[in-house]
């Protein structure tokens, strides 16, 4: 494969969330975008309901967090309760990860709602990128580009496009048409979402956690505080016909008991799949979302775990689109994001369904600490295979920060900078890979020149940079070596982190003998994407 047209743009096929925040990204690193929608409109349906911490960060660096926020509900615990006896067992309370991000918590907004807010944040900064109505009917690879033959309101046309990304969902056309093979299976049971106005706070108090899980092995419940009404999710078992009006408020008053007013806003039944794509990258075209992997929708580890293939992939199409990077970078997408969506996020959601069910014990994310249940459950303990050797996770445990290793997210503190300001991690690397050298800045230690596109050196210390050092408007300054010691890192350290957070190199570091260990490692991400063992990994 030949280097990519620059001029043409990146074609998103799907604009369900994770085509909208893909495309969001792209628009973040300057990449021209173009997102294919057949409908006419968006989704009107009434789906996935809770976004996690990491995907309000993703929305963060992709500049859409604010309106998404201003829309939603905010929550800080999600409540574990015993259908039974209906009394608490584990509340998991995110307020504990203020060391880690600046979003200690969880959000409720209904995905049709959710939709319209992304697509304004697109409009804003890529003007007449989405277009609906417009159906991709075939597309034809080629060394250095992808023609698209799309059906639209004014007629057949083509559209080249530089790379096209699948988020056409469970059912994806393009995954189809490159005869890619999903393997898995669709679960007996299919799941009723209802939305009920009720009053639950003032007239009929209730003081249930606005994300509660009520686990039973006969009738097990999912209660979500929506922005403006309640909603049940639960399964309906084998056969059972779709319940009336007079059903659903029947079951919703066996799990609330009697209230002055109850009625049904809306339903959605729906069938729950758990299938994964043999592979997702063909040439110029990548799998994303759910036409990658479909993942039973427990502990809102579906859609998330689709917003981590859109936080992976956009910097990559960006670094090699700018001529920063080899395409070989690419290859790590699939490498980097598969473990986590099928034997990560899968079979944590399979788990967590059984536990529901109480067919099982507690799931390995519910650990006796609360800050690894939060980190885990909030998506931040994701930790990705960055060099290959085929470690990665995302599950941490106990009941205080542990260190940081090699691959995984980095804790988003403020340190300060040359001008003065405060200026929190995950904003310092948004647009680049940094390296971050942990060094007394007293001690005028030497750092490379930034010759490197893409790649910035900073040298962070809890001891300011004299004027008069040369090292001024490259110090950051750390006091009380928050950040160092959150990380977990020893004197005389590099961490090189990646734009979408993660850390994808941890080693020590002569600060005075002018060698360059911050290039070398980044010329091994761009160029060749191989680990070694000089990063460290602990």
């Amino acid at each position: 494969m030949t280097e990519p047209r620059v001029d043409l743009p990146v074609v998103i096929v799907g604009a369900g969330p994770v085509g909208l925040i893909t495309a969001l990204g792209l628009a973040r690193y300057d990449v021209p975008v173009v997102v294919l929608e057949e409908d006419d409109r968006l989704s009107l349906d009434t789906k996935a309901g809770t976004i996690l911490t990491r995907t309000l960060e993703v929305l963060h660096r992709y500049r859409a967090l604010d309106d998404v926020l201003a829309a939603s509900l905010r929550i800080d615990e999600i409540g574990d309760l015993d259908r039974a006896t209906n009394t608490a067992r584990r509340s998991v309370y995110t307020a504990e990860l203020t060391e880690d991000t600046r979003f200690p918590f969880v959000i409720n907004i209904p995905q049709h709602e959710l939709e319209p807010v992304l697509a304004d944040a697109l409009e804003r900064v890529a003007p007449g990128a989405l277009r609906l109505r417009h159906r991709l009917t075939g597309f034809e690879q080629h060394d250095d580009r992808i023609a698209l033959r799309v059906s639209t309101p004014d007629g057949d046309r083509t559209i080249e496009a530089a790379y096209l990304l699948a988020c056409d969902g469970g059912r994806s056309g393009v995954r189809q048409e490159l005869g890619i093979k999903v393997s898995g299976r669709t679960l007996e049971e299919r799941y009723m979402l209802v939305d009920l106005l009720v009053d639950l706070d003032v007239d009929n108090p209730r003081d249930y956690p606005y994300l509660a899980y009520f686990g039973d092995p006969e009738e097990w419940m999912i209660l979500v505080r929506q922005p403006h009404c309640w909603r049940f999710l639960y399964p309906l078992p084998p056969g059972r016909p779709e319940p009336d009006r007079d059903e659903l408020v029947a079951k919703a008053h066996r799990f609330i008991g009697d209230v002055d007013r109850l009625e049904v806003a809306g339903t959605n039944v729906y069938t729950v799949h758990h299938r994964v794509a043999d592979r997702w990258r063909d040439g110029r075209i990548f799998l994303m979302g759910d036409a990658a992997h479909l993942i039973t929708p427990m502990w809102a580890l579906g859609l998330n775990t689709g917003v981590l293939d859109a936080s992976n992939l956009p910097w990559r199409l960006a670094w090699v689109l700018r001529g920063w990077a080899d395409p070989s970078l690419l290859e790590a997408y699939e490498t980097e994001q598969a473990p986590v969506a099928i034997k990560g996020s899968g079979e944590m959601a399979e788990a967590a369904r059984a536990y529901m069910g109480r067919r099982s014990g507690p799931v390995e994310a519910m650990t006796d600490g609360n800050w690894g249940n939060a980190f885990t459950r909030a998506l931040l303990g994701v930790s990705l295979d960055v060099d290959g050797t085929g470690d990665w996770s995302m599950v941490k445990t106990g009941d205080a920060p542990v260190p940081v290793r090699t691959g995984d997210r980095a804790p988003d503190l403020p340190v300060f900078g040359p001008d003065g300001g405060a200026v929190h991690l995950h904003d310092l690397v948004a647009d680049h890979v940094v390296a971050l050298h942990f060094t007394d800045a007293r001690r005028r230690p030497a750092l490379a020149a930034d010759q490197q596109p893409g790649l910035r050196r900073f040298v962070v210390s809890r001891w300011d940079a004299p004027h008069d050092s040369g090292l001024r408007d490259r110090a950051l300054f750390d006091p009380g070596e928050r950040l160092r010691r959150r990380l977990g890192v020893g004197d005389d350290t590099l961490v090189l982190v990646r734009p979408d957070a993660h850390i994808a190199a941890i080693t020590a570091f002569d600060p005075h003998d002018g060698r360059d260990r911050a290039g070398e490692l980044y010329d091994l991400i761009t160029r060749t994407h191989r680990g070694e063992s000089a990063h460290g990994k602990r």
